[in-house]
């Protein structure tokens, strides 16, 4: 033997190419190719709790401060602290999301122009233009795509929304009626947390069970058509309907169930208590749920409202982060902080505003965490005032696109609906940088 042949006489070097031939050899030789692997083995994300700033929140006073500007840029919040990523600044009114900011990316070049409340949430909801067809959101598209369709066998349906629906436009779009979210209703941090359907605010569980009682005892049709096939669904319908309202589902909203530390951590208030719901509809495996967080759209006070919301949502915000890489769901949780736009630059002192921000879809901030996207970035920049987008936009489809590819859906794919449509999850990529493929 002298080093260079195998005892069949084959040398080392074709060994080599024949036991690497195929796919995953190919991927061995190219390093591209490993890396494309690489990501296609990455496991998807499985749920995605959507924030939304309902009214669009400024992006000044949140996560592209401009402290340089001056006041009629900052107006009284014109303080920035380090996060606790060396380079990345944020509002100072954000401490707690400061300390988390090695777990999101922040997107600084977000743009769409409109600023029209109905046209700027359908577009970041949906990533489409305004047209004949009305596209459903993202969460009608996850509970078509990831629902009971394709496995999802929770204890409730795959798109919540907590507490009331967004209402600027119809989520399901053409899926229709079966893929709009279960809105909760209700007040997550009171105590019970009267979940429409679930809990019935002034009736005791004892009353609703003699209720069903006494609905049994009139059923003469049912007990005289016992193997009726319809009747029989109607039973079912009613033994789900029941089981929620008694059984494991409706645990999912008590929120008794946490000790009152971890309730504190999140903070009483009704945003940081549905932080926490989402949480556990998360860690129970539900796909979608949406945080709809209104009281953004400031067109008068501010910078009053903003001492008082800024606290709320970095209590909040921070905390689920917090919480999921505890629980280890962070990585399989996609966290999605937006609004439909920002908030304008210069601050409107003149009456009437008198110290407020108007819409401003030309530029603004949104912010992804977990579930496969890195933490720890910045994607894309604004002027210096804030007003225009420097380098590298990202458009609603560009980011919702993202999001799909990262929950293995894929955005350029066919979108089934129940009217035979010809159309895509996403509609082509126009301009742009296109998707978020730097912090996937």
């Amino acid at each position: 033997m002298n080093g260079r042949h195998t005892t069949s006489g084959l040398t080392r070097r074709e060994m080599m190419k024949r036991s690497l031939a195929g796919a995953a050899g190919l991927a061995l030789l190219d390093p591209l190719a490993l890396l494309a692997e690489a990501r296609a083995a990455a496991p998807p994300a499985r749920s995605v709790i959507q924030i939304w700033m309902w009214g669009g929140p400024s992006h000044l006073d949140t996560f592209d401060p401009k402290p340089a500007a001056g006041p009629d840029y900052c107006g009284p919040l014109d303080k920035v602290i380090p996060t606790n990523v060396d380079g990345i600044q944020i509002n100072a009114e954000l401490p707690r999301l400061a300390q988390q900011a090695d777990k999101y990316t922040i997107i600084r070049s977000m743009t769409h122009g409109s600023n029209s409340h109905e046209t700027a949430a359908y577009l970041v909801q949906t990533g489409h233009m305004p047209g004949r067809l009305v596209f459903p959101c993202v969460g009608a598209v996850v509970a078509l795509l990831k629902g009971e369709e394709h496995g999802y066998r929770g204890l409730v349906p795959p798109y919540i929304v907590l507490t009331r629906p967004q209402g600027r436009f119809s989520e399901a779009g053409f899926l229709g009626p079966r893929y709009k979210p279960f809105a909760t209703g209700g007040d997550p941090a009171r105590t019970p947390f009267a979940v429409e359907g679930l809990v019935a605010p002034g009736i005791t569980d004892a009353r609703q069970r003699s209720r069903r009682g006494l609905l049994h005892e009139l059923d003469s049709l049912g007990r005289a058509l016992p193997n009726s096939a319809p009747l029989q669904k109607l039973d079912a319908c009613e033994e789900k309907a029941y089981d929620m309202m008694f059984g494991d589902a409706r645990k999912l909203f008590d929120l008794t169930q946490e000790k009152n530390e971890v309730r504190d951590r999140y903070g009483r208030s009704t945003f940081g208590q549905s932080c926490l719901v989402a949480r556990r509809l998360v860690e129970h495996g539900v796909p979608y749920v949406t945080i709809n967080y209104p009281g953004w759209d400031t067109h008068k006070q501010h910078f009053e409202i903003m001492r008082r919301k800024l606290p709320e949502l970095d209590q909040g915000m921070a905390t689920l982060l917090q919480d999921l890489a505890d629980r280890d769901l962070l990585s399989s949780t996609i966290v999605w902080w937006s609004g439909e736009f920002g908030r304008g630059p210069k601050v409107q002192w003149e009456p009437p505003w008198n110290g407020g921000r108007s819409h401003y879809g030309q530029c603004f901030s949104a912010v992804v965490a977990g579930g496969g996207f890195k933490g720890g970035r910045v994607v894309g920049a604004s002027d210096e005032t804030g007003s225009r987008v420097a380098e590298r936009p990202v458009h609603p489809a560009d980011l919702l696109g993202s999001i799909y590819l990262r929950l293995g859906i894929d955005p350029d794919g066919p979108l089934p609906n129940p009217r035979g449509l010809d159309v895509k999850v996403m509609p082509a990529p126009k301009g742009g940088g296109g998707r978020l493929h730097e912090i996937m």
